[in-house]
């Protein structure tokens, strides 16, 4: 039994405590104020996510420990915290128009936001596979709800009940790996995991592939990807936009330090799972959104994609590969942010409209959004000089130096293959006869689409900063 943290021994729980303290407090006061609150709790609910980012930045330099090493915040978990900080704050902010025209105003959703944030941080910080478990349902039961929130829809209830059926499912996998390792490691401690794995039998491996199966499903990976296309539709668009940015980070970060913390005596067996989850996303991602019309159906796809490609840096298994990971994932969720600002204002008098179709002619009745969307679309495609383009250069150096050729020349491959989407978005609002105007966009949506536009348009000016927080961040797990 290891000893109760002292109040000290809490301090890098500190911005989770303050998370499922004030959830708490929000809950309350939604319920005394009722209808009259959403506005307050959804503004309130964004203040407290920027307070716990700030607590993140203000934790003491260097590695912090609690609960016997279970917890843990390295440079690392601080770099991905404040990107699921962002994208959740993001998606709160993101959601106030459509919850008012959608007369859809509840203030349990920014407060199941917080929460499935504050399970985000615990997942980031896992440091054993119970933490990490914990973690991963208290970042996991909120989604379920907020997926089918939108209780008089069809699509939206389908879509909880979907997600919630094949959440489950992975779970089991991810629990019953999980139990194999411990069996024959005898520890669930990252740590003590490495120490035992340096003479891996079969029963481990097969651990691990039940571990993998169940991040697989989380980050919408192939073949765990099927719930994807048909949660992202079905959901609210502010809910789609929350599951394609915040809950990523905290898969993906789950899945790098498992694999580099608990199993680097292993390395070869799981790069070759890794390589091959890579591979079937990205192709699978680049071909399967070439038919889409529904641009929700088609972001799905598109963050399949990119979840192989972020994988191509963890299947290089070196300090510059986890770099480069944490550096795609940080412009995939400004793209993604600022593509579905524009997704939230496709609106006309008939309602919200989802079909690419309708944005034929934006550039002319709405030029500056039509700009910024064409860039944010031209970055997803890799085209330089866009972020976009860093953000694959970096894992597909890593993959080069590890001598990972064919994954990289593949991955290569799929962003030519993946640009044709792209660009077709493009031509319909360029080149298309205009469609029925869309309403004017909101100024919460002008901000975010503001932001992650000029983001992604002047990355290359200055990349220095985002590069060296990475590399730093990479480097503590190693």
């Amino acid at each position: 039994m290891y000893p109760a943290p002292t109040m000290t021994g809490l301090l890098p729980l500190l911005p989770e405590i303050v998370l499922g303290v004030g959830a708490m407090a929000l809950l309350m006061l939604g319920v005394y104020r009722s209808e009259r609150g959403v506005r307050l709790v959804d503004i309130a609910s964004i203040v407290l996510l920027i307070t716990a980012g700030l607590i993140v930045l203000a934790l003491p330099a260097g590695k912090l420990a609690t609960f016997g090493g279970s917890f843990v915040v390295d440079d690392f978990a601080r770099f991905l915290k404040i990107l699921a900080i962002i994208g959740s704050a993001a998606a709160i902010l993101m959601s106030i128009d459509y919850d008012k025209r959608e007369k859809q105003e509840r203030f349990e959703y920014s407060v199941l936001i917080v929460l499935s944030t504050l399970g985000m941080l615990m997942l980031i910080s896992a440091a054993d596979l119970i933490a990490l478990y914990l973690g991963l349902e208290l970042m996991s039961l909120p989604l379920y709800v907020v997926a089918a929130s939108h209780r008089s829809s069809l699509r939206s209830t389908e879509a909880g009940l979907k997600y919630f059926v094949l959440g489950a499912l992975s779970s089991g996998m991810l629990l019953y790996g999980a139990s194999l390792v411990y069996g024959f490691t005898g520890t669930v401690n990252f740590a003590g995991i490495a120490q035992s794995a340096a003479d891996a039998g079969t029963g481990l491996i097969f651990g691990l592939v039940f571990l993998f199966a169940g991040f697989c499903f989380k980050v919408s990976a192939v073949p765990f990807h099927m719930w994807t296309p048909d949660v992202y539709e079905g959901a609210p668009t502010p809910v789609t936009a929350f599951f394609a940015a915040a809950p990523k980070v905290a898969g993906i970060a789950m899945f790098v330090r498992v694999a580099v913390a608990a199993f680097p005596g292993i390395t070869a067996q799981w790069q070759e799972i890794v390589a091959f989850v890579s591979v079937a996303s990205m192709l699978l991602g680049s071909f399967a959104a070439i038919g889409q019309r529904n641009i929700k159906r088609l972001m799905a796809y598109s963050s399949i994609g990119h979840m192989g490609f972020a994988l191509i840096g963890l299947a290089a298994g070196t300090s510059e590969g986890v770099q480069g990971v944490l550096v795609y994932m940080a412009i995939y969720v400004t793209m993604t942010l600022g593509v579905f600002a524009v997704i939230l204002s496709m609106r006309r008098s008939g309602g919200m409209v989802e079909s690419i179709d309708q944005l034929a002619g934006l550039a002319r009745t709405h030029p500056a959004m039509a700009f910024f969307l064409a860039m944010l679309l031209f970055s997803m495609a890799g085209v330089p000089p866009l972020a976009g383009f860093f953000a694959k250069f970096y894992v597909f150096l890593a993959a080069i130096k590890a001598g990972l050729y064919v994954l990289a020349v593949i991955g290569v491959l799929a962003s030519v293959i993946g640009a044709y989407y792209y660009l077709a978005i493009v031509k319909i609002m360029y080149f298309d006869e205009p469609a029925e105007n869309f309403y004017s966009m909101p100024d919460e949506l002008k901000v975010v689409l503001g932001v992650c536009g000029l983001f992604n348009i002047l990355f290359f000016a200055y990349p220095g900063p985002l590069v060296g927080v990475a590399s730093a961040a990479a480097l503590s797990l190693f």
